[in-house]
């Protein structure tokens, strides 16, 4: 078996109770099920499979069991540790106060983007295949990295903070 975790688009208390997502979860046969924060984190084992084979059976199994399924993007949970122990920020100076951000894609980018991007505070720093790596400096603007991503990349994305996909990958 191997480790995957999985992370839900558009989830908050107020749509999807995590004790709920994880029940979806072993119902779709995923063992050792576990859910992290309350903002759509499931680490997993499954048979090593595709990473879209996985999205595809976690969201027939949401909507199955809950009613209502949510974009899901699937990591090997290796995976994500390699990324983290790469320590990709330290090449762009990042501000002490910035935040820094993780968002999933299902498939790379295929234009050459020319990097960084920058929008009000907000930098796209670094894609590595379906994985882009941003920071922003908070301000009264509110969440101007959002803005900045869904332009370059779409609504079909998700993203977890730093600190996030440093818990999942625990």
């Amino acid at each position: 078996m191997k480790r995957y975790a999985a992370f839900l688009r558009g989830i908050s208390p107020m749509n999807a109770k995590m004790p709920e997502i994880k029940k979806a979860f072993e119902r779709a046969g995923f063992e050792d099920v576990r859910t992290i924060l309350s903002s759509g984190n499931v680490v997993f084992a499954a048979a090593a499979s595709p990473a879209a084979t996985l999205e595809r059976e976690a969201e027939a199994a949401m909507k199955k069991h809950l009613g209502a399924s949510f974009l899901t993007f699937v990591r090997p949970v290796n995976a994500l540790r390699g990324l983290l122990a790469s320590e990709p920020y330290e090449a762009f100076g990042v501000e002490p106060r910035a935040k820094r951000v993780v968002t999933f894609l299902r498939l790379a980018p295929k234009a050459n983007l020319v990097l960084p991007i920058e929008l009000d505070g907000a930098r796209i720093l670094l894609v590595k295949r379906t994985e882009v790596l941003s920071d922003y400096v908070p301000g009264p603007r509110g969440p101007v990295f959002m803005r900045l991503i869904e332009k370059t990349f779409g609504k079909d994305v998700t993203t977890r903070t730093w600190d996030t996909v440093c818990k999942v990958a625990r």
